[in-house]
């Protein structure tokens, strides 16, 4: 750990949970990755107040796998660092034996998977900052959200759910919505049209992939939809991690997280369910001709994605969109579990609609599973 800043006084850290824990000497990180052969993590501070993108640079702290590391899990706490307002990733290396499905390279800076939060550009759609980066994010500062002492779930019969399906953004984004300008586009401007989905006899709404997902995907390399922004959302970037630029004013993750649960308790209060739209088929990642690479396929490629070890380790697309979650390993089927339970128990979602839902229904390998584990 020659890299750390000497201010900093780091203790080996434990195994669980995984991502990012407050604990009683410091913050924790661990993250799962059994091919790797070394983990660095790297935090970006807050500077004079404000979340500079790594215009600063990065500290970084290399984990010792004889201290660091309990199985499969590396891990490492840190003391006195802020509590909010920190960057944090990881360089990960391993094998580079491509024909066995792994695709390490510690150039990049990783999300990490179970990052509660996650910061990028902060308006939705902002041309100067397309190339940005995505990082993980916490906040251990914030009071634990106020849902209101006569907060309750709605909890209506499934026979009897009007369900109205949109996209959080696009519901309000256009001037015909009638609201202020800053909340358009919003969580906030979802609000506000509450009285109108009453109106129509709503009492649930199915929210498109609201999941931190990259609108500029297309855009980073000369390609035939270079010009295209993704409004839709099935492109995932993290499953933990509201979409922060849905939330008004540019607050980034934080702020938006807190914005995302006004609605949440805005719509139960009017009596209306909230659904996800969710994504565990494939991730923004893509495929192996045109990578963008941002968290699971340079953790262990070979662990959170499909790949066929009979064709030089090349990815299974069972997905149509280069890549397939390999949602039946026992370490991926936890993490959409645990995704899962993070949406109902701190944002208080009713239910859920699976995309491509077969692909939860494959093993590793591919095949149909008659019984999946992740299912079951």
């Amino acid at each position: 750990m020659a890299e750390a800043t000497p201010s900093f006084k780091i203790f080996p850290g434990q195994a669980f949970p995984l991502g990012a824990s407050e604990v009683d000497n410091g913050i924790n990180f661990a993250i799962f990755s059994q091919h790797a052969t070394a983990v660095t993590l790297c935090l970006s501070l807050p500077q004079s107040g404000e979340l500079d993108m790594l215009a600063g640079g990065m500290i970084e702290f290399s984990l010792d796998p004889n201290l660091n590391k309990t199985g499969d899990i590396w891990h490492i706490c840190i003391e006195d660092l802020p509590r909010s307002n920190v960057l944090y990733g990881y360089r990960i290396d391993g094998p580079k034996d491509w024909d066995k499905g792994h695709r390490f390279d510690s150039n990049n800076v990783l999300i990490d998977p179970y990052a509660k939060l996650v910061e990028g550009r902060r308006n939705f759609g902002d041309a100067k900052h397309k190339l940005s980066k995505f990082l993980g994010t916490y906040d251990f500062d914030s009071l634990p959200f106020d849902w209101g002492e006569d907060y309750k779930f709605p909890n209506i019969p499934e026979r009897d759910l009007v369900v109205y399906e949109m996209n959080v953004r696009a519901f309000t984004a256009d001037e015909s919505s009638c609201l202020d300008q800053d909340i358009r586009g919003t969580y906030a401007g979802l609000i506000e049209k509450i009285p109108h989905l009453l109106e129509l006899g709503i009492n649930a709404v199915e929210l498109l992939p609201v999941f931190e997902f990259d609108e500029f995907e297309f855009q980073r390399r000369p390609n035939p939809r270079d010009h295209m922004i993704n409004t839709w959302g099935y492109s995932t970037i993290n499953f933990f991690a509201p979409m922060s630029r849905y939330g008004s004013g540019g607050g980034g993750a934080v702020s938006a997280s807190q914005e995302f649960k006004e609605m949440v308790k805005a719509l139960h209060g009017a009596g209306i369910e909230v659904i996800l739209d969710v994504v565990y088929n494939h991730t923004n990642e893509a495929d192996d001709k045109h990578p963008y690479t941002t968290s699971f396929r340079g953790i262990d490629n070979k662990v959170y994605y499909m790949v066929d070890l009979n064709n030089k380790g090349q990815l299974l697309n069972f997905s149509g969109c280069g890549n397939t979650f390999n949602c039946n390993h026992p370490v991926v089927m936890e993490l959409i579990l645990d995704s899962l339970r993070h949406w109902v128990v701190e944002y208080h979602i009713d239910g859920f609609r699976f995309d491509l839902a077969s692909v939860l229904c494959r093993g590793t390998d591919g095949s149909p599973l008659g019984a999946p584990p992740l299912i079951r």
